[in-house]
């Protein structure tokens, strides 16, 4: 018995579980389910293959460096560009191993669902046999037909993801520009991909279809998930001079004599003014010798 004989009995079983809730649906819906489970056990792959890619985002800086100093020699390039990933730990590749194991789980469910292993195309959803594809929905109802809807519904769900990766890759990452060889063009062709899925689902038996949107749906969110950290550097403001402290005006010196001389002679008016002015305030005395002068008082010894 081989891998897909196994796959399909269990499908079978699975489908045949969960009919009392799904009804005739119900295969249709043990194929996104089984799709979903097999994408949670690959998720530890998945987590391996993100933090790869953030080894390198996190090298870039250092590589395009390296690239700047030596431009003109390529073999002092390579080698301080496996030095760099020597002292890092990391590869520049590092990442692609997580996912090149996946593939061949994703070529497994493909060709289960592609085939249908035992009676598993024989069921519908909605009425749309699962064995069947998009023309042969066209030549039953058109576009717009029972049949046709469902294709519907699926590219429209398959163009929103294919959109929103799209809109994803194109923002601008610390990392642009300093990928490793090869690895840029396969970045620049990978959004497009996403598009590309819409001719899958349209040529595949619907089976398949449901495995291939549901898979796209799931990379999608998993992916922003992994990399919902993953922002372009914001651009430093430019430095602006700090404003002047207010300044409290200090109150102005009063100005007075420089020389000690004039120091000396102030005092001395000053002492003058306040004799004559304590004079003028207490009453004459007939008693005095001259106007103006103050009473000679005898102090006995």
């Amino acid at each position: 018995m081989s891998v897909f004989d196994l796959l399909g009995a269990a499908l079978e079983r699975g489908a045949q579980a969960i009919e009392p809730l799904f009804g005739t649906a119900a295969t249709a819906a043990a194929i996104i389910l089984f799709t979903l489970g097999v994408r949670a056990a690959l998720h530890p792959l998945a987590r391996a293959a993100a933090r790869g890619e953030k080894a390198r985002a996190a090298l870039a800086p250092q590589l395009a460096a390296l690239q700047r100093k030596h431009r003109g020699d390529r073999e002092r390039l390579q080698q301080a560009t496996a030095d760099l990933y020597a002292d890092s730990g990391s590869s520049p590749l590092a990442g692609c191993l997580p996912t090149l194991l996946q593939l061949p789980v994703f070529f497994v469910m493909y060709h289960l669902f592609s085939t249908g292993n035992g009676t598993l195309l024989d069921h519908t959803l909605l009425g749309a046999p699962l064995g069947g594809s998009w023309r042969q929905a066209l030549a039953d109802g058109g576009p717009f037909g029972p049949h046709g809807l469902v294709y519907l519904a699926l590219f429209a769900l398959i163009a929103a993801v294919a959109t929103w990766n799209y809109r994803r890759a194109a923002a601008p990452t610390p990392a642009a520009g300093t990928a490793a060889p090869g690895l840029g063009a396969l970045n620049k062709l990978m959004p497009l991909l996403s598009f590309g899925t819409l001719i899958t689902v349209a040529v595949v038996p619907l089976a398949a279809a449901l495995y291939v949107v549901t898979s796209t749906t799931w990379t999608a969110c998993e992916r922003a998930l992994l990399h919902r950290d993953r922002r372009p550097a914001a651009a430093p403001e430019p430095a602006t001079a700090p404003e002047p402290a207010a300044q409290t005006p200090r109150p102005a010196r009063r100005s007075g004599p420089k020389t000690r001389a004039a120091r000396q002679q102030a005092a001395r008016a000053r002492a003058n003014a306040a004799a004559r002015t304590g004079a003028s305030d207490r009453p004459a005395d007939p008693d005095h010798r001259a106007a103006g002068t103050d009473p000679i008082v005898i102090t006995p010894q």
